[in-house]
């Protein structure tokens, strides 16, 4: 539809220099694929219709389709370059108004540039207008070279010996890849555009443009995150440590407090509520939310988690689990995935949690197991308490009623129910169900061995 926005993303290319099987444009950037975060770079920015334009065969548009990304698929199914890519999305801008190009391996594009960059495009009337800076060492990059009267002549490419003259290599204003166009103008020039060195470039559309007479723009930007593409694992290194702190940043604005910021590794669909703590070593990712007034850390890992406000996990590891308002961890736990602390619930120290629910102000104090269970509201298991999950086929599950004491080193053997107000004596392998009120617990007689360990024979010793 004419005057709607159109966004073109080259996601083609699997990217050897990347030394990797998986598409450059797939590498995650603080755990989301580079290409997604200029996605949604677009459409913050106002896209009506975002265009991926793929590879067949590379996998990037399995990917977007299996994720229910809201983008089109445009394939590249011949011709090489970036000139060919943008017309093998030939009918999805035909009828479009303005264009805009963009990178899929620029992942820190923000909206606001591709917003400057449209206005300028629009407020110049311009058939085409490039991205440019003068904040990057120009080695490698298209030179700008523009006539007489400032506007942009031609973009003269760098990438092999003998393109450019020693007075275009000196030149400090680069093309970063980016672009808008009158989408007419673009497909018009294009056709025009022939092949060099096997393959036609999409900067060959701007002489061709200037000589039909069309303006020709450059918005000159400041932003050299935006501008930081991403060819090798070098690049994505430095390119994961912007964005990572980009985010920190955002966090802290919302009222976030972060004690060691440079050793936090966060993923962009992280949430985090207002005057949580975020302590040294902690690695958030996924889709973990986090409430407010929380402290997290030091040293936790925490994956596809929930945090509710007031919580605390400190020295311990989270997937996929459930930690309700008020609750502790830690330190040295580990919840597995199904585990869930209701409020105020205590999971301690070295106690594993696996598909089990803790009730609210029940407690797990330390070195226990807890797999396929249900603990009761103010129930607590004594140290080294255990339920005995498996039979060496099938996974049981152990139900433990409000209120039950047990004591150390009690071992429950599924399937089990403890009921309500229960207690268990120490050492006790509970294999039948307990009633409400009950103590429970298994009389195994002491006996001693007198003299079982003799102590060894004296050494005689040479006179």
């Amino acid at each position: 539809m004419a005057g709607e926005l159109t966004v073109l993303i080259m996601a083609a290319g699997h990217g050897t220099r990347m030394r990797s099987s998986l598409p450059k444009v797939l590498h995650p950037v603080c755990g989301r694929p580079m290409v997604e975060w200029v996605i949604e770079a677009a459409r913050q920015a106002g896209a009506g219709r975002v265009v991926c334009i793929t590879r067949p065969g590379e996998g990037v548009d399995e990917h977007l389709q299996a994720t229910g990304a809201e983008v089109e698929i445009a394939p590249q199914t011949e011709g090489e370059g970036t000139g060919s890519a943008v017309l093998a999305a030939r009918t999805a801008i035909e009828r479009a108004g303005t264009v805009v190009v963009l990178s899929g391996d620029h992942p820190l594009v923000s909206p606001e540039l591709i917003s400057g960059l449209v206005s300028e495009h629009e407020e110049a009337e311009a058939a085409a207008t490039l991205l440019t800076t003068e904040e990057l060492d120009p080695a490698g990059y298209g030179r700008v070279v523009r006539g007489a009267d400032g506007d942009v002549e031609r973009i003269v490419e760098t990438k092999h010996e003998g393109d450019a003259t020693p007075e275009e290599l000196a030149i400090r204003e680069i093309n970063i890849g980016s672009y808008a166009f009158a989408a007419s103008d673009l497909l018009e020039a294009l056709d025009q555009v022939g092949e060099d060195r096997g393959e036609r470039y999409l900067t060959n559309v701007f002489p061709v443009l200037r000589e039909a007479g069309r303006t020709l723009a450059a918005h000159r930007t400041e932003d050299v995150r935006s501008a930081m593409g991403v060819n090798t694992r070098a690049d994505l290194i430095g390119i994961d440590a912007l964005a990572r702190r980009q985010l920190i940043e955002r966090h802290a604005t919302n009222g976030v407090a972060f004690t060691a910021p440079a050793t936090v590794a966060i993923d962009a669909t992280v949430e985090i509520g207002q005057d949580t703590t975020i302590a040294a070593g902690v690695t958030l990712t996924g889709t973990t939310k986090i409430g407010e007034n929380a402290t997290i850390g030091p040293q936790a890992t925490i994956a596809d988690s929930q945090i509710g406000h007031d919580a605390t996990v400190l020295h311990a590891v989270l997937t996929e689990a459930e930690v309700g308002p008020g609750a502790t961890v830690g330190p040295f736990a580990y919840l597995r995935p199904g585990a869930r602390l209701e409020e105020n619930a205590k999971v301690g120290t070295f106690v594993e949690v696996k598909n089990s629910t803790i009730g609210a102000g029940a407690k797990v104090p330390h070195l226990s197991y807890v797999g396929d269970a249900d603990i009761g509201e103010g129930a607590n298991l004594g140290a080294s308490s255990i339920t005995a999950n498996y039979d060496g086929r099938e996974k049981h599950r152990t139900t433990i009623g409000r209120g039950v004491r047990t004591g150390v080193h009690t071992s429950l053997v599924a399937p089990v129910d403890v009921g309500d107000g229960a207690y268990t004596g120490a050492g006790s392998v509970i294999r039948k169900n307990v009633p409400g009120g009950a103590l429970s617990y298994s009389d195994a007689k002491q006996r001693t061995i007198e003299g079982y360990s003799k102590p060894p024979a004296q050494e005689e010793r040479p006179e």
